[in-house]
């Protein structure tokens, strides 16, 4: 799978579809208009069929692939829809915590599960269609990745909304009641923009091995605050503790326009050396602003469970959203770039917004205008989105098409799509 992330965030999988169920027993008792939201599976499914669109679609139509830095295009919505919808589904099924120690022993257990998985299926080990192959250099194993940011997102949601319950105000504050994981959030935005514009990135070096040998490249920096592909510090911070071989060796930033070979004037030309780096999109720093989507799907997910009717649900998401909207703009009418890579506050916000109007929308033509018929491809992916991004990461899926071939292994349709259309 290509670095759109695409990302099966799902609710943290099938596990936790299935403590969602167990929660409703409950929740039939005081939840007036549905026994079970299904426009949240729906939602999720609608992830996942938008992360298969824009990994396989993608090369064919750039303009709906990731940004190459900033700006947003519909591959850049996938994660953090992912990590929305984690959060709407913690605050369901953690409504009654009784055993706190223990939620957060299976909390912790959950995470590991997701964050291993996520290694196994992105760090290497598996080499895509090109290459049946399978295996990794551990000194280049990538550690982070689409799976490993859905479990940070998951552990900081969920230990937010076991040990920082609501504070028992009144029921329409909800900003009050839930001060706390308010708090977390704007720490977590803070340390961030903190960490992204207050360090000063020196010049650094890095080499790339290549037939001939290893080429050593320079790049020039000695700044603070710059949030360009070359000099950032989010950067820098995951050269120090991951290790640059540890990156994402085929960050999309490679499609701009300055390391992009076609638009060089003159073959002596060459791309500035920053276009070589490796870089990764799901590195520590904005895992920090990642995590802050999924305390912002919490809040949704209190409102699902305290209103009891369509119309006070409607009315709070709609006025979070707008919201959350508008001060993402703003920050980014100000200076600060809707930046999926460096997962800014802006697109944290802006984005954030964008999955709750989305949710809101379909939760009104699901739950209450009862399209549930027609969207029961979407609700069946919701509720099998793990197994499914398992398949499509891992490429079975497509390896089993590819086995079907006429007369040489070579005349498959797979091969066929990516000579015609990707490497046209």
């Amino acid at each position: 799978m290509a670095e759109n992330e695409p990302l099966l965030g799902s609710n943290n999988g099938e596990e936790v579809v299935l403590a969602e169920r167990e929660s409703e027993a409950t929740q039939r008792k005081t939840t007036t208009p549905s026994s079970r939201v299904v426009s949240l599976d729906v939602f999720r499914g609608f992830c996942v069929f938008l992360m298969i669109l824009v990994d396989y679609a993608g090369s064919v139509f750039p303009s709906i692939a990731h940004s190459p830095w900033n700006g947003v295009r519909l591959a850049d919505f996938v994660m953090p829809f992912f990590l929305f919808v984690v959060g709407v589904s913690l605050a369901i099924v953690n409504k009654i915590v009784l055993d706190r120690t223990g939620a957060t022993l299976k909390v912790v257990i959950r995470t590991l599960k997701l964050f291993i998985l996520g290694i196994f299926l992105q760090g290497g080990y598996l080499h895509g269609i090109t290459g049946l192959t399978y295996g990794v250099d551990i000194e280049r194993i990538r550690w982070m990745g689409i799976l490993q940011r859905i479990a940070v997102g998951y552990i900081v949601a969920a230990l937010c909304e076991i040990w920082l319950p609501c504070q028992e105000m009144k029921r329409v504050a909800l900003f009050r009641n839930y001060i706390c994981q308010w708090c977390i959030m704007f720490l977590l935005s803070a340390i961030h923009c903190g960490l992204l514009y207050g360090l000063y990135v020196p010049d650094w070096q890095f080499s790339v091995s290549q037939s001939t040998g290893s080429t050593i490249y320079e790049v020039k920096c000695s700044v603070r605050g710059d949030l360009g592909p070359a000099c950032n510090s989010a950067a820098m911070i995951d050269r120090y503790i991951l290790g640059i071989d540890h990156l994402y060796a085929k960050p999309v930033y490679r499609n701009m326009k300055e390391c992009n070979r076609s638009n060089r004037d003159t073959v002596s030309e060459s791309m500035p050396s920053w276009c070589h780096a490796a870089f990764d999109p799901e590195g520590i720093v904005s895992s920090l602003t990642a995590a802050a989507t999924s305390i912002i799907g919490l809040q949704y997910g209190h409102i699902l469970v305290q209103f009891q009717d369509h119309k006070g649900r409607l009315y709070n998401w709609s006025i979070l959203s707008l919201s959350l909207l508008a001060v993402g703009l703003f920050l980014d009418f100000v200076g600060m770039p809707l930046n999926k890579s460096l997962y800014t506050i802006s697109y944290m916000l802006a984005t954030s917004a964008a999955a709750g109007i989305t949710f809101c929308l379909l939760y009104l033509l699901v739950d209450i205008y009862g399209w549930r018929h027609l969207m029961f491809v979407l609700e069946w992916m919701g509720k099998h989105s793990l197994s499914i991004f398992i398949l499509i990461t891992s490429n079975i899926a497509v390896i089993l098409i590819q086995g079907f071939y006429w007369r040489d292994p070579q005349n498959n349709i797979v091969r066929w799509i990516v000579t015609r259309f990707v490497h046209k």
